[in-house]
């Protein structure tokens, strides 16, 4: 049985946090519904310091911002984009409209559609996400997304250069320097000068990931993308820095992300513990990847492989770094997670930044039901379907005829009678069911 030599805060506490959050987003929310920029404002002003005329900047404020950013970073910038456009592309052109001949007369079909409008949040108050850009505004450009607003929360009291130089590269059509509750608000709601979207996408911060899940429905969403999880799964192929290196590397994204440890090898785990405790001294961030650590992390000791890949895929980590000495079996094993990063060579940054996948991935269990953000997010896919024959009408429309009557919709039953008198000519009483053909049936 897994023994926990760390464990995290308990799920009662937990849950308490959550409750918190959830009623002060509920409130922020029916206060932008009801006073629309009025509360964006507000809201800016208190929560990041950050007030102007508009929160949308103009053509020329972003070229005078982008103009900023250095030649050396902007090839960075560009670089990243292109290994995201070009993995989005590949995705997009494995999803094919389709139409079939499904029997003599009767034709099947259907269309991918873009989302005609959407709201890409990426974070920023903390950290300048850049990566994040690329990741929503760069793939819903691919998927051929008409509308696509970008909002992003101001970094050190202004727009940060790098952040907007991606948004204006990804395809950014309107460009917000709004952050937190009133951003998501705002797109998914609308006010008086920023018209609703139809789709949130993006991650962020507790408040944002709660104020999604309570618009979903009146918008689209990409999925439940909180605060980061990382999980690594080690043996004694790799070393204690390598795996407390990739924890705090990612707990460092904020005080609440969970980073998680699973392993075969006490000996591995007992140096772990020693080296995260030894590199939150040198650690710049330490401040946060620590408080992170002390509430959310956890180093769970395992029987065996078995072992580790059944609590792997109950925790269901949005990040999922493996090193051992088979990961391709976890890749071949494992049905829950966010996003697989194999063997010692990769690592969760890279993911997050430039290596081509999107970075956007379910959290908080999400894992167990849907994968991350990828260009076919951005795109509805619609059937159609059309009945050329006269004899294809009579013979769908009878067996459609006594269906609906089995069922007891009668006016359903009636919308195949009337092609079954008309293309079949045959006379059936109204409000019953087609009688059965012998020869074709």
């Amino acid at each position: 049985m897994a023994e926990h030599l760390k464990e995290a805060r308990s799920a009662g506490e937990r849950a308490q946090d959550d409750a918190k959050v959830r009623g002060t987003v509920e409130g922020l929310l029916a206060d932008i519904e009801m006073r629309g920029d009025g509360a964006v404002r507000e809201l800016s002003e208190k929560f990041d310091g950050y007030s102007r005329e508009s929160y949308r900047l103009s053509e020329s404020e972003v070229e005078g911002i982008v103009a900023q950013v250095s030649e050396r970073e902007m090839a960075d910038i560009r670089f990243a984009h292109d290994q995201v456009v070009a993995f989005a592309k590949a995705q997009r052109a494995s999803m094919t409209d389709i139409e079939v001949e499904a029997m003599p007369g009767v034709i099947l079909g259907h269309k991918t559609i873009p989302v005609q409008s959407v709201g890409c949040y990426v974070p920023g108050g903390k950290f300048p996400m850049v990566a994040s850009a690329h990741m929503s505004v760069a793939t819903a450009s691919v998927a051929g997304v008409p509308r696509i607003i970008a909002c992003t929360p101001p970094f050190q009291g202004r727009p940060n250069p790098a952040v907007i130089a991606a948004m204006q590269i990804g395809g950014a059509h309107e460009i917000y320097v709004m952050g937190g509750v009133q951003a998501i608000g705002a797109m998914a709601l609308g006010t008086q000068t920023i018209a609703p979207v139809d789709m949130l996408v993006g991650p962020g911060n507790a408040f944002v990931a709660e104020a999604k899940r309570q618009l979903f429905g009146r918008v689209g969403i990409d999925l439940f993308a909180g605060p980061t999880e990382t999980m690594v799964i080690a043996d004694e192929t790799v070393d204690a820095e390598i795996c407390a290196t990739d924890l705090l590397g990612q707990a460092e994204h904020g005080y609440n992300s969970p980073a998680v440890m699973l392993t075969t090898s006490h000996r591995l785990a007992d140096e772990t513990l020693a080296e995260i405790d030894r590199l939150l001294q040198i650690l710049p961030t330490a401040e946060t990847a620590g408080a992170s650590w002390r509430d959310y992390g956890e180093v769970i000791l395992c029987a065996d492989h078995d072992e580790m890949l059944q609590v792997a895929n109950e925790i269901a980590s949005e990040h999922v770094q493996v090193m051992t000495d088979r990961d391709d079996w976890y890749l071949e094993n494992m049905h829950s997670y966010g996003a697989l990063f194999l063997g010692p060579r990769t690592n969760v940054a890279n993911g997050d930044k430039v290596i081509g996948t999107n970075h956007t991935l379910p959290t908080k269990k999400a894992g167990r039901y849907t994968g991350g953000l990828w260009v076919g997010k951005f795109l509805k896919t619609h059937s159609y379907q059309k009945v050329t024959s006269d004899e294809a009408a009579a013979l769908v429309g009878s067996y459609g005829s006594r269906l609906c009557m089995l069922e007891g919709f009668v006016g359903h039953a009636e919308q195949c009678n009337i092609r079954v008198r008309r293309y079949g000519g045959v006379n059936v009483p109204y409000g019953e069911g087609a009688p059965y053909r012998d020869a074709a049936e």
